[in-house]
């Protein structure tokens, strides 16, 4: 017997591409949109799952990070977990930055962040770990579509100094 086939996934966005407009709540179910961010950086980080080890490491450098914060950055997680996780996550960690939810995973399907995931050997459908940054413009400056959480942060910090010295 076969196995139905996953859903298409969507294309991945490219340097220069607008990104696309959300409207997500957090864990206090205020709306976060992508004009909110408009003439700043945007990091938007999609991870997994609230409090597991990576997903807690990449939330902690994302929160330790200071030159995110010297390049006026805004730093926005992003999974499908629930606002009451969400709010035990932060507040557990002390996360300075909104963790948005998007339980349908519709945006993160749209942004090429869900879809089919290869785990020692195990195929399944769910959350890949991504990382947007969103230019003040509005415009995707880079795109991580398998992030490696070991000095990932670092490697937003120096996308946007290398963005910074194009302009």
């Amino acid at each position: 017997m076969t196995q139905p086939d996953a859903a298409p996934e969507m294309p991945k966005l490219k340097p220069g591409d607008a990104f696309p407009a959300f409207s997500l709540p957090d864990a206090h179910n205020q709306l976060h949109s992508l004009s909110d961010s408009a003439g700043q950086y945007l990091v938007l980080y999609v991870y997994p799952k609230d409090n597991t080890p990576g997903c807690t490491k990449e939330a902690c450098d994302f929160r330790d990070n200071m030159a995110l914060k010297q390049h006026g950055a805004q730093v926005l997680g992003l999974s499908m977990d629930d606002a009451e996780s969400h709010a035990s996550f932060a507040a557990e960690h002390s996360l300075p930055f909104a963790l948005l939810s998007d339980p349908s995973a519709e945006f993160l399907k749209s942004v090429g962040a869900y879809g089919t995931k290869n785990m020692y050997g195990k195929v399944s459908q769910g959350v890949k770990r991504t990382t947007f940054l969103i230019g003040p413009d509005g415009r995707l400056v880079k795109a991580w579509y398998a992030v490696s959480v070991d000095g990932h942060s670092d490697a937003v910090v120096k996308a946007i100094e290398a963005d910074q010295a194009r302009a």
